[in-house]
C-alpha cells in the first residue's frame, strides 16, 4: 500500500491545514445540509428521527475518528496527523450537542422539566447526557490558554474520552429496540480502539 512508503514525518503543516479545511468543510457540509432537507421535507416520512439518527451517529463517527489518529499516526509515523485530533473532537461535541438539540426542540418541545426527568429515570438518555457532558469538558478545555494552565491535569482530563467512548455506545445499543447488530459493531470497534491503547490505559489506573 502506499501508505507505507510514506517517510517519517513527511506530512507538512500546508498538508495539515488543507486536511483541517477538508475536516471544516466535510463536517459542515454535511450537517448543514442534513438539517436543511430536514426542513424542506426532502428527507423522508420521519425527518425528526432521520436527524436524530444521522446526528448520534455522526457523533459516533467522529468520536472514533478522534480516538483513530493516534495509532495511524503512529503506524505511518507521521506525528504532524496529531494536530487534527482536536478538530476532529470538536466536531464530535458538535454533532453531539445538536443530536440533544434534535431531541429537545422535536420531542419535547423545549419542555425543560421533562428533560431532566427523562434523564433522571430513562438508563439510556442517562449515559448518553453523561457522555456529552464529558465531551463538553473536554472541548472547553482544549483551549490552548486552559491546556497551559491544566498541565499534567489535562491529560488525565482527557483521558474521559475513552469513558464517553463506552457511554455512547452503551447508549446506541440500549436506544434501539430490536436490531442490534449496528451497535454491537460500534461497541466492538470502540473495545479494539481500547486494546491497542491497553498498555497505556493500565498505566493510567496504576497511578
Amino acid at each position: 500500500m502506499f501508505l507505507n512508503w510514506l517517510k517519517p514525518n513527511t506530512i507538512q503543516a500546508l498538508h495539515i491545514i488543507g486536511l483541517k479545511t477538508l475536516i471544516h468543510v466535510v463536517s459542515l457540509y454535511l450537517l448543514i445540509s442534513t438539517y436543511y432537507l430536514a426542513l424542506t421535507g426532502d428527507i423522508g416520512g420521519d425527518p425528526v428521527q432521520t436527524l436524530t439518527h444521522f446526528t448520534g451517529i455522526g457523533a459516533f463517527n467522529l468520536l472514533i475518528l478522534t480516538l483513530c489518529v493516534s495509532p495511524l499516526a503512529r503506524y505511518l509515523r507521521q506525528g504532524q496527523l496529531l494536530r487534527v485530533r482536536r478538530l476532529i473532537g470538536l466536531y464530535a461535541f458538535v454533532y453531539a450537542a445538536c443530536h440533544l438539540y434534535v431531541y429537545v426542540a422535536y420531542d419535547l418541545i423545549y419542555d425543560w422539566t421533562l428533560l431532566v426527568n427523562e434523564i433522571i429515570d430513562r438508563p439510556y438518555i442517562t449515559v448518553g447526557f453523561s457522555a456529552l457532558l464529558i465531551l463538553l469538558a473536554l472541548t472547553v478545555t482544549s483551549l490552548p490558554a486552559l491546556m497551559r494552565k491544566m498541565g499534567k491535569r489535562w491529560k488525565h482530563l482527557h483521558n474521559l474520552i475513552y469513558v464517553a467512548a463506552i457511554l455512547v455506545g452503551i447508549h446506541f445499543l440500549w436506544s434501539v429496540k430490536s436490531d442490534i447488530v449496528e451497535p454491537t459493531l460500534y461497541l466492538g470497534i470502540v473495545a479494539a480502539l481500547l486494546v491497542l491503547r491497553y498498555e497505556k490505559l493500565a498505566r493510567y489506573w496504576r497511578r
